[in-house]
């Protein structure tokens, strides 16, 4: 009886994935350890945020594709809606305006955008499938913006361009012309200098940081500067684990959640950054596959673009801790201390295993 239930329970997970996503967790948890200076009860609540996401993630893989589209609009509608809430009640905190207060809890509907705008434009193009045209492109480019527009009002610029990438990937995958793939990157290129006036003076900083990190090693440059410092000094082989000075003597800010890239650097050195990138692109390797497999247009354009999204989250993060990308605030996918961030990515492999488990799809 149990070994059937088990059977049946497992019958829309994807094992290679799941063994996959199973080994960065544990990797993940073996460096918060010591990133948090052995801190047990840190690592627990990470383990309990893994168990909830986890549960998630096989609650939604157990739901046909053709169930999951009828979330889109929903899920869209009321995501935007939030952002809408957020901008005219949201708290302030540390100058930007991002939460919501239910009274019971806290909310941050930016999260709730990473599946919901894919989820939207998956089903916008899917639905115009047997004819997709210039302006059927247009709309989904509006149903993109108008997310992004708000979460980087708020300001929140590490969400805002991790969603516009996720919305590009899908309008890539249904096939947009590279004419106009060429046309908006000459757009936003000439759009540059008036995004420069928009930003704010910190965010502005961040980018000046990134070419000098030493005009202000105390203030601006000091996350980069020392995350670089800690990953130089892990070497071929690393410091050992809990060995680290940078992360063990508090030189290193942040090194539980987003620079816990710099401590991996630093206590097992580049062996053990090459394992963890190994991981990611058998992720990536995974993923693409299903998304090549999946029997629907849905179903293609949604694994692809989560699939890549999470590729976009590993580059970005390592790009910011060693210096070659701005810092702008994103987690180490699966890595990074935090429940939110975790049960977002989880609902995309689960909504991966969906697409690669469920093979019919009935359009509704």
């Amino acid at each position: 009886m149990i070994r059937r239930w088990l059977a049946r329970s497992a019958r829309h997970v994807d094992g290679v994935l799941l063994a996959l996503v199973g080994a960065v967790l544990l990797l993940g948890l073996g460096i918060l350890y010591s990133a948090s200076g052995q801190d047990t009860a840190r690592v627990v609540n990470q383990m309990l945020n893994i168990l909830l996401a986890l549960a998630i993630m096989w609650a939604v893989a157990n739901v046909p594709p053709q169930h999951l589209m009828r979330f889109a609009l929903p899920t869209y509608l009321v995501g935007l809606l939030l952002l809408v809430a957020v901008a005219l009640f949201g708290e302030v905190s540390k100058g930007a305006r991002r939460w919501l207060d239910l009274g019971i809890t806290r909310i941050q509907p930016s999260e709730l955008m990473k599946i919901g705008v894919p989820l939207m434009l998956a089903w916008y193009l899917d639905k115009h499938e047997k004819g997709l045209r210039l302006r059927d492109f247009v709309v989904a480019a509006v149903i993109l913006a108008l997310p992004v527009a708000l979460i980087a009002k708020q300001p929140d610029l590490g969400t805002a361009l991790l969603i516009s990438a996720s919305g590009f990937y899908v309008l890539f995958l249904a096939g947009i012309g590279w004419r106009v793939i060429l046309g908006l990157a000459v757009a936003g290129a000439a759009m540059l200098p008036v995004v420069w006036s928009l930003l704010h003076d910190y965010q502005r900083q961040r980018v000046l940081t990134l070419l000098d990190p030493s005009q202000d090693p105390l203030g601006a440059g000091y996350h980069i500067i020392q995350s670089t410092i800690a990953l130089g000094s892990g070497g071929l082989l690393g410091k050992g684990w809990l060995h680290g000075t940078q992360a063990h003597l508090d030189f290193l800010p942040e090194r539980h959640t987003d620079f816990i890239f710099a401590v991996l650097g630093e206590e097992f050195g580049l062996m053990g950054i090459l394992v963890l990138v190994a991981l990611y692109f058998a992720i990536l390797a995974r993923g693409l596959l299903i998304a090549g497999n999946a029997p629907s247009l849905f179903g293609r354009l949604m694994a692809g673009s989560i699939t890549l999204t999470f590729g976009t989250y590993a580059v970005v993060n390592m790009g910011m801790v060693s210096g070659i990308l701005p810092v702008v605030g994103v987690p180490l996918p699966l890595v990074s201390y935090g429940g939110t961030a975790m049960v977002t990515l989880l609902m995309g492999f689960g909504i991966l295993m969906s697409v690669a488990t469920h093979r019919r799809l009935v359009k509704t």
